[in-house]
């Protein structure tokens, strides 16, 4: 009898030494990936300056135009 309460309360013990870094992930995980999914689906301004970048030497290659091709 002795032995087994021994054992319940060192389970307990270890229990909640680790519990808060594992509550802790399970909390913050869907946040994380809420964030890295908004960051896929959305583009930055950096992003966007490139990829109109990209389309003006492509339509300049194509059709020079004096407006847009320097």
């Amino acid at each position: 009898m002795r032995t087994s309460r021994f054992a319940s309360a060192l389970l307990t013990g270890v229990a909640l030494l680790l519990l808060p870094g594992c509550v802790t992930k399970i909390v913050t995980a869907p946040i994380k990936a809420t964030a890295k999914a908004a960051d896929w689906a959305t583009t930055s301004g950096d992003e966007a300056d490139r990829a109109r970048g990209r389309e003006l030497r492509k339509k300049c290659k194509e059709h020079y135009d004096p407006n847009y091709c320097s």
